[in-house]
């Protein structure tokens, strides 16, 4: 039955599927988590800390739970411009590539309630519940559990034949399906995605103070951005690729052939000022069905504020943070000053 089921599955889309005994010994990853917990490294991601053991025992979270059935999905757009020219090219702005279409939650998700009902109109009534980064399910261990991958320096899943530019979901399901093997660590002595972190946040290998990432803090934090981070994030708006940039399992990376995460409005290739004249109006209307719009309109702003700050000095990007001095959100205020004093300093370097 598993062999059908992930042929099912790789017909609806589906990369990879993989099976893991949801009663595995997962003691390790639990007693990580708790320690990882402990040291603050979460930040202000209450909810990783809220559902305690939940995260690692199936069967607390879904009662009954037999299997964790995990998949993959690639993402990485067609014809998206390279992610280094952007980077490289302090006026633009950089959106992790994972973002630039649809919001995957509800792809892969939906993806797997097909699966689901396939399942059910060939085998009959089965329990089950289907996730994407949708609740507490440590989505990468169990993933590593089943052999879809295993868990790279950087903390996220890597494969041989995908690297690790791709969605995971999970099916929880008391179906005694029989489970795969796990696969090894084949990161050996490669250092890349600890190097290149822009701020130092990959602490250890396979250890993440999430304080310092930034993708925490352009999607989970919530208020201001601390100021000695601030020049370290660059023109990165929404997410950082960096690690996986340099990974070189990535060369293995496969192209998309999902129509939802392609690029949509251009953003591949868009730059910071544009972005930063987008009214709330046209950010929701723009971003309608993205990730992106999850984070808000002034968390959307605070960003690009960061970014300008941290571009080539211009007259027209000190024109485009005056017209945002009196903001109605305090914290994109802030942001807006720090940016200017960051250009007001560049114009001054660049006049001696």
């Amino acid at each position: 039955m598993a062999v059908v089921i992930k042929a099912w599955g790789k017909e609806l889309g589906f990369q990879d599927m993989r099976i893991a005994d949801a009663h595995a010994d997962m003691s390790v990853v639990e007693s990580g988590l708790f320690k990882w917990l402990d040291q603050g490294y979460h930040g202000d991601m209450d909810y990783m800390a809220k559902h305690g053991t939940k995260r690692t025992r199936p069967a607390e979270l879904e009662p009954g739970t037999q299997r964790v059935i995990s998949v993959c999905m690639n993402y990485v757009p067609p014809s998206a411009r390279n992610s280094w020219d952007v980077i490289n090219a302090g006026d633009q702005a950089f959106i992790s590539r994972y973002a630039l279409g649809r919001d995957y939650h509800k792809v892969v998700r939906a993806r797997l309630q097909k699966l689901a009902d396939k399942i059910t109109t060939e085998v009959g009534s089965f329990n089950y519940r289907v996730f994407s980064d949708s609740a507490p399910v440590m989505e990468v261990a169990w993933a590593q559990k089943s052999g879809l991958g295993w868990r790279g320096k950087h903390t996220l899943l890597l494969s041989r034949q995908a690297g690790s530019m791709f969605f995971l979901g999970e099916m929880y399901t008391d179906l005694p399906l029989p489970a795969d093997d796990a696969i090894g660590d084949y990161c050996g002595s490669c250092s890349r995605c600890i190097d290149i972190c822009p701020t130092q946040a990959i602490v250890a290998p396979y250890q993440v103070d999430a304080r310092r990432c930034i993708s925490y803090l352009t999607i989970e934090l919530k208020g201001s951005i601390p100021e000695s981070l601030r020049s370290l994030i660059g023109n990165r708006i929404y997410g950082c690729d960096d690690c996986q940039l340099v990974c070189p399992w990535n060369k293995f990376a496969r192209i998309t052939h999902e129509n939802d995460f392609h690029v949509r409005h251009g953003l591949d290739d868009v730059s910071l000022i544009e972005l930063f004249s987008w009214n709330q109006e046209t950010f929701e209307t723009r971003l309608a069905g993205s990730a992106i719009r999850r984070i808000g309109y002034q968390q959307w702003q605070r960003n690009i504020a960061v970014g300008l700050g941290n571009a080539p000095y211009s007259i027209e990007i000190v024109k485009a943070l005056q017209a945002r001095l009196n903001d109605a959100s305090a914290m994109v205020r802030e942001h807006v000053q720090w940016a200017l004093q960051q250009q007001d300093e560049k114009r001054t370097i660049t006049l001696e």
